[in-house]
């Protein structure tokens, strides 16, 4: 368990801890501590959950991962349970945005909370972008029409669910579907799950269970890799026109009631 060993002394660091101060927390003897630490022992059960509960750190984050390779980077955490990823930051301590690329987007279901998946996803830095930790992600296909294939959709992540706003735009990672870029409506209270619409009506609304939701990321502005085409933009102006008077046929027919 040379991983746990690791971890333990490095998230003990973290915390400015001493290992006598570690094991009164945990409520056992600083020997025990320093047997981990050094590899000399392995943990049961008990000690790995204990570990976990006061670390917020899911034991298998603990075992698999080498966390001591994150040194002067934070963590984002979800919910109360696991760290999600790094937030990795420059020589002037400002947030970096890992960009997902098109041909590594299919693993990013697989790779998302592998803190060594995110370090070696290529970085950039945005200087007006609000704060948060932000991602870039590709998009693909034409459901969200005038967005381009290719195009990518910086996000800022959502920690609390119930900050998800009906209407907005969102890249979430399902269980199921993988990664997607949709508008969402917030149906949590209702019946525990979201909405995902596409801005191109040739593709069907459905629904995601919010437990099958791994991630959620806010869209903040986008990146167009394409120029377009003269007709394009002819076309995108064409759907804004009629979604605009989608919206004010609406209106009109609510108050004519």
């Amino acid at each position: 368990m040379k991983n746990f060993s690791k971890n333990i002394k490095y998230l003990r660091e973290l915390k400015n801890l001493s290992q006598e101060s570690l094991a009164e927390e945990l409520k056992v003897s600083r020997s025990r501590i320093a047997a981990h630490e050094s590899n000399r022992t392995e943990p049961n059960v008990k000690m790995l959950l204990a570990l976990s509960n006061y670390f917020k750190v899911p034991v298998d984050v603990i075992l698999k991962n080498d966390l001591t390779k994150l040194k002067g980077q934070s963590f984002i955490e979800l919910g109360n349970q696991r760290i999600l990823f790094p937030i990795t930051v420059d020589i002037d301590n400002e947030n970096l945005i890992e960009i997902v690329p098109i041909k590594a987007s299919a693993g990013y279901l697989s790779g998302y909370d592998d803190p060594e998946y995110i370090e070696q996803l290529q970085k950039i830095k945005l200087p007006f972008l609000p704060t948060g930790k932000h991602r870039a992600f590709p998009i693909k296909g034409d459901s969200m029409l005038p967005m381009k294939d290719g195009a990518l959709v910086i996000g800022r992540f959502v920690e609390d669910r119930m900050d998800i706003k009906t209407g907005k735009t969102y890249v979430l990672l399902t269980l199921n579907d993988g990664m997607v870029y949709k508008r969402v409506v917030n149906n949590i209270d209702i019946d525990n799950s979201l909405l995902l619409k596409s801005d191109n009506k040739i593709y069907n609304d459905y629904s995601v269970p919010i437990d099958e939701v791994l991630e959620l990321w806010e869209f903040t502005c986008s990146i167009n890799t394409q120029e377009y085409s003269e007709e394009e933009l002819k076309l995108s102006s064409i759907m804004k026109m009629f979604n605009e008077l989608g919206v004010e046929l609406k209106a009109l027919k609510n108050a004519s009631k």
